[in-house]
């Protein structure tokens, strides 16, 4: 399938239009709300996704870089693919497309996401399709207070130095640092 890969850094109404339905199809609840994700765009601190086949999007990510100059890590808060199109290699290649760009624009040495630790058929086949894409599952599991589910940290070491944690302890204070800055308010 013949695919056109956008970002958007500052929040887009029209955009948002376009990918919303996949953003909210695959994640029913527990999302960030729209005036989370338009604050995080117009702070500078996150990302919008988008990939475009036929005029069409047909996945869709928001991201974010935290770190400091050569320890930047990219953060996949989201990334969602049309259910329709699920199992065909449109989320890998979305997951090459983001890669390729955090890599480009921002030198990441990692990158890093939490899924849900349940024991479900959903949650095995996400954790299946991170692994199938080179993430290294953690043991550590991290329990929200506002959230029933419990999450895993995974990570992608980009570079030959980069060590994942066995625990993933480490992991989460990225993914906690990144989540502190996105409920911030202006």
């Amino acid at each position: 399938m013949n695919m056109e890969f956008i970002t958007i850094e500052k929040w887009d109404e029209a955009w948002w239009g376009r990918m919303e339905q996949i953003y909210h199809e695959a994640f029913p609840s527990g999302a960030k709300t729209e005036a989370i994700l338009r604050s995080m765009l117009n702070r500078g601190i996150g990302y919008l996704h988008a990939g475009v086949h036929q005029g069409v999007v047909v996945a869709m990510a928001v991201t974010g870089v935290v770190g400091q100059a050569a320890d930047k890590i990219l953060i996949i808060d989201y990334l969602a693919v049309d259910k329709a199109l699920r199992g065909e290699g449109t989320g890998t290649w979305m997951l090459e497309q983001i890669k390729a760009w955090a890599m480009q624009e921002y030198s990441i040495r990692g990158i890093i996401i939490e899924a849900e630790s349940g024991a479900t058929e959903s949650h095995k086949e996400r954790i299946h399709f991170w692994k199938r894409n080179g993430f290294v599952l953690t043991s550590y599991v991290h329990q929200y207070r506002m959230v029933p589910e419990p999450y895993q940290a995974m990570m992608l070491p980009l570079g030959g130095s980069v060590n994942v944690p066995d625990d993933g302890e480490g992991l989460f204070r990225y993914i906690n640092a990144f989540h502190k800055v996105a409920y911030r308010k202006g």
